[in-house]
């Protein structure tokens, strides 16, 4: 498989945190489950959900992703601001940056700037009920396909 999220290359050293409560071995490993029927539609952020497909399956799934990936490894959560004035999330965990949704953007994705500078919060972005049910609902998938 060919890779194109960012830090891809390092992924693979990024080990879960102990009884995270899923058989994931990698955080290389954790995009393949996702990658492979846990994204879906449903866990597409709804102003998306009409341009989700298969060949997009990271479209609308950045903040519910990025806090899974916190869940499981640990890190931060640190966004960066859009056009349209939400926040694309991605992870820094241990120094390094990753993106696991930046596909989502296409040629588009050279113009974001990763430089830590807006922390993000769960209690903020799960005050809205869909997000923080969307969330849940891809806990639930990822324990289906790798719960211990």
């Amino acid at each position: 498989m060919e890779y194109k999220f960012l830090g891809y290359e390092t992924a693979g050293d990024v080990k879960p945190l102990a009884n995270c409560g899923y058989k994931i071995d990698s955080l290389l490993d954790l995009y393949n489950v996702l990658a492979d029927g846990v994204w879906r539609e449903a866990t597409c952020a709804p102003r998306m959900q009409s341009k989700w497909n298969d060949e997009n399956k990271t479209l609308g799934q950045c903040s519910i992703t990025a806090f899974l990936v916190q869940d499981i490894f640990g890190g931060e959560v640190y966004g960066i601001k859009r056009p349209d004035g939400n926040f694309h999330c991605y992870n820094v965990i241990g120094g390094n940056q990753y993106d696991l949704t930046i596909e989502q953007f296409g040629d588009e994705k050279d113009d974001l700037i990763y430089d830590n500078k807006h922390p993000q919060l769960r209690a903020v972005h799960f005050k809205k009920e869909e997000k923080y049910n969307r969330y849940l609902l891809l806990k639930s998938l990822l324990k289906g396909v790798r719960g211990e």
